[in-house]
């Protein structure tokens, strides 16, 4: 059985082989970090984060990483050019970024760099700068990769309903937008969702077969959503049930959702509305869990992701307790655990082998 057959036979509550052991990627510095401690060989002396994370999978025992395989283009079209506008004494810089934001960058930062300045603001910049950018065209799709040689289920990606959104206005401008000129935010939700979905019939209409469907929106943090759960139901809902039901025409059961922090309350218009599959399920400090959300919309509601990475930076002993923690979960059916997060420099490279080898000897 492949990982493909074995993961969705998990997911729909089928038997299957084994219980697939997945991560969600690294931070570039947990790799360099490996690369010094000799566990990953440097070629040449140079460090390609792809081959470094590939050697690193394979050899810490991993099956594969949970993440859709082929994204289209769904946002900016062309993207804006990068550029520096101000080197600081310090050498941080302020950068405009491919999306036309401009951004603290410091020297070394491994962080999410600090927003300074916002060029979408108002109705004049949206119809001159973005609007024209998320228009369809054919070329947004590119290549499809060769999907044969992926030993891995195979997703696309639908894009994003308001993440990406959130991220060229902020979180201020978006929250002052959407109260001081609502008609302009409904326009913008309306365009990138119409953009999503043209997309996603285009790639459906190619004939190539996908094991699932997946949209990214890191629209929470700890505390909850970064907008009124009432207006997404009402905005956004309507959306998300216009592309799932799309996925669906084509016989794709599984469709995935990417958002960080605390989601609870944003999860019953994401469920209402043909989302299924909830990830990463963050740990946090909000102890999430696919077993709430499990036991309040029943075995419909799947999970990837919700092991707690921060024990790779402790010892066996913390490992072992987050694998027994895992295995009432596991055996709820329709669940894989995957480290909630890219594992971070702390985590040592012995405890994530050792995380591997233990899972797969649990024969859950």
């Amino acid at each position: 059985m492949n990982n493909a057959r074995r993961s969705l036979d998990l997911l729909n509550y089928q038997p299957y082989d084994r219980l697939p052991i997945v991560h969600f990627g690294y931070w570039g510095e947990t790799l360099r970090k490996w690369v010094q401690e000799g566990h990953l060989p440097a070629k040449d002396g140079e460090f390609n984060y792809y081959a470094a994370m590939e050697t690193a999978s394979s050899l810490l025992g991993f099956d594969f990483e949970w993440y859709p395989v082929y994204s289209p283009n769904t946002f900016l079209d062309p993207m804006f050019k990068p550029e520096t506008l101000q080197t600081l004494p310090d050498g941080s810089t302020h950068f405009r970024n491919a999306e036309g934001v401009v951004v603290l960058q410091a020297p070394d930062a491994g962080s999410i760099p600090a927003e300074i300045e916002h060029l979408l603001t108002d109705r004049a910049s949206w119809e001159e700068h973005y609007k024209p950018r998320l228009q369809w065209s054919a070329n947004r799709l590119g290549q499809l990769p060769d999907m044969s040689k992926i030993d891995a289920p195979l997703g696309f990606h639908c894009g994003s309903l308001l993440g990406k959104l959130r991220d060229v206005l902020g979180v201020v401008g978006m929250s002052y937008l959407m109260i001081d000129d609502e008609p302009l935010f409904d326009e913008m939700l309306q365009t990138v969702g119409d953009l999503c979905l043209q997309s996603t019939r285009a790639v459906l209409a190619t004939g190539a077969r996908f094991d699932y469907a997946h949209f990214w929106e890191d629209i929470c943090f700890k505390n909850g959503p970064l907008i009124n759960p009432d207006m997404f139901a009402e905005k956004i809902g309507p959306l998300y049930k216009t592309i799932t039901d799309e996925v669906r025409k084509h016989g794709i059961g599984i469709v995935s959702l990417d958002c960080d922090g605390l989601i609870d309350d944003l999860i019953p218009t994401w469920f209402d509305n043909g989302v299924n599959t909830m990830f990463p399920i963050e740990v946090g400090t909000w102890d999430a869990s696919i077993a709430p959300w499990r036991a309040q919309y029943g075995k419909e509601l799947r999970g990837v992701g919700g092991m707690n990475k921060n024990v790779f930076a402790q010892d066996r002993a913390a490992v072992d307790a987050e694998i027994e923690r895992l295995k009432p979960l596991i055996a709820l059916g329709g669940y894989i655990p995957c480290p909630d997060h890219r594992i971070p420099p702390t985590a040592q490279w012995d405890l994530v082998r050792y995380y591997t080898d233990q899972l797969r000897a649990a024969k859950i």
